[in-house]
């Protein structure tokens, strides 16, 4: 699907079934799983605890090339949760604390093929200056038929953009989340990660191009809404 203004357009001559997809689709009904998203393209951001979706939302496609999968998230892109399912760690911290929709300046993410963490450069202020680089450890991601499936790993490493080195993020919280069962089996491969993250910057590694600091979207991007039966898109494996 293209965003064109604010509309989401499918490709000409196709039409598309949001729980199904495309036609023609080999993975049991799933759909067509897309190759590569063009730029311009919605790509819904789903996130899936033990194989539940828990949440979504809607970004843009910047780059999808064989080495990278660029997303942008615009302002007041909104924020979705599904309304059933079973939820063994509760909901998602976003929908208790009331947060419905993407506020500040517009994200980009960063994704490298197989790699257990995005890169995510944030702006701030009105002259939307870069604020630094966000390491957002998290499920490599993996595509649907509408997007892509993750699940954020609540530990992070953030760079500002006037510092002199990185400062690990919610640590404490990464702790709590453990005790609560959200990433069974899985604390060691995040903490590993982080650290990984953490050896790289400390030994001068700079696996992205920094020019993304000055990236701009286009001027004609709004914030797409979440197509109809995001959810029930069955989560990628």
């Amino acid at each position: 699907m293209r965003h064109d203004g604010d509309a989401v357009v499918p490709p000409p001559g196709l039409v598309v079934d949001p729980v199904t997809g495309p036609p023609g689709g080999e993975r049991g009904g799933a759909g067509v799983v897309a190759d590569r998203f063009a730029p311009g393209d919605i790509v819904v951001r789903r996130e899936v605890l033990r194989g539940e979706v828990w949440f979504g939302c809607p970004t843009i496609c910047v780059e999808d090339s064989p080495d990278l999968l660029a997303l942008y998230l615009p302002p007041g892109a909104e924020f979705g949760f599904p309304e059933t399912g079973v939820f063994p760690c509760g909901r998602h911290p976003w929908e208790t604390a009331g947060h419905r929709s993407w506020s500040g300046h517009g994200k980009l993410m960063l994704q490298r093929p197989g790699e257990a963490h995005s890169i995510d450069v944030f702006w701030t202020g009105p002259g939307r200056d870069f604020a630094g680089w966000y390491f957002n450890l998290q499920d490599p991601v993996r595509r649907t038929p509408v997007g892509v499936d993750t699940l954020d790993h609540e530990l992070d490493l953030w760079w500002a953009a006037d510092a002199d080195r990185y400062v690990w993020k919610d640590v404490e919280m990464f702790a709590q989340r453990l005790v609560e069962g959200r990433y069974p089996g899985m604390g060691d491969a995040i903490q590993a990660e982080g650290d990984r993250i953490a050896a790289l910057l400390d030994g001068g590694e700079r696996w992205w191009d920094p020019a993304w600091a000055t990236w701009q979207p286009d001027p004609a991007w709004t914030a797409p809404p979440l197509p109809a039966g995001w959810d029930r898109v069955p989560p990628a494996r």
